[in-house]
């Protein structure tokens, strides 16, 4: 049985939003040392990504797949001219041909093993976290999709324009809320769509709110304010878990943010309707006064 050797890779990322960090993987590289041999694997061309990214530039993209392409090329040509090539990591392999920056393509944490069969395995890493991406992709929605509904309902009780946008100033960050009313505190809702292509995509953006919410909050001089988030769920059922854990983190975020689903779209409507009313805020409504007159019978 052919012994088998020792090996560590790691993934080529398309970063294509750097502020909910969503992302694509786009590449493989696999590293034996023992060998000194690198494998890497690119896409050449979009697949299914525009399905993903509507708005990705195809030009731009399959220009710099080209130039890491070419990165790859010029570090296989060297090793076969240098033994000090054995003694890099996969870390430095991969930097030298994309190098660690704020451009929209990074690389993820090392992943490695033991294989007898190196291509294999390689071939094998590459359909796990880049090929799948050839299949057809579905619609993701954006936030301001998954709020349509909500504006619908408020429309419906005249309550749309009582909704205002509002920055909550701290000492270390400022966040805006498109959607706030006063009384007393600021109500604040946000509408956040986890309807996302990667796992660590959802749980990354969850993430990003609780980090907000806890620079706004930090120092204890912002106003105060009560959090509500109108969260959209994956279509991809196999996002499920993560999914389940970004509205747990979303609920540990300071000032007890309440979390409604859309299937929790008319309580939701609804805790807004109740709040405004017994605030004396509900805007007037059309009347119309009817006088009668009453005549004696003859």
């Amino acid at each position: 049985m052919k012994d088998k050797q020792r090996y560590s890779f790691v993934i080529l990322r398309y970063v294509h939003d750097v502020l909910t960090e969503e992302f694509i993987n786009v590449g493989v590289v696999l590293y034996v040392p023992e060998e000194g041999r690198v494998l890497a694997r690119t896409r050449s061309t979009m697949g299914r990504l525009r399905g993903v990214f509507p708005d990705l530039d195809r030009e731009a993209f399959v220009a710099t797949m080209a130039n890491v392409r070419y990165g790859f090329r010029r570090i296989a040509r060297r090793k076969k001219t240098s033994e000090l090539f054995r003694q890099e990591s996969i870390e430095s392999v991969a930097r030298e041909a994309v190098p660690h920056d704020d451009s929209s393509l990074q690389w993820s944490s090392i992943g490695g093993g033991f294989s007898a069969n190196v291509q294999e395995t390689f071939d094998r890493l590459y359909s796990q976290f880049v090929a799948r991406y050839d299949q057809r992709s579905t619609h993701r929605r954006s936030d301001e999709e998954i709020w349509r509904p909500v504006v619908a309902k408020l429309e419906e009780l005249n309550l749309a324009d009582i909704l205002q946008e509002k920055v909550i100033s701290g000492a270390l960050d400022d966040v805006t809320f498109k959607h706030a009313w006063k009384n007393g505190q600021w109500h604040v809702y946000e509408p956040v769509s986890f309807d996302l292509a990667e796992a660590d995509s959802i749980k990354g953006k969850a993430r990003e709110w609780l980090g907000h919410l806890a620079a706004v909050v930090a120092d204890g001089r912002s106003e105060p304010f009560k959090p509500h988030f109108f969260v959209g769920a994956p279509t991809d059922d196999r996002l499920k878990d993560a999914y389940e854990v970004a509205k747990k983190i979303l609920r540990q975020a300071p000032n007890e943010p309440e979390v409604f689903e859309e299937d929790q779209l008319d309580d939701f409507v609804h805790r807004i309707e109740d709040e405004v009313r017994a605030h004396g805020h509900l805007p007037g409504r059309n009347t119309v006064q009817v006088t009668v007159e009453l005549k004696k019978p003859d």
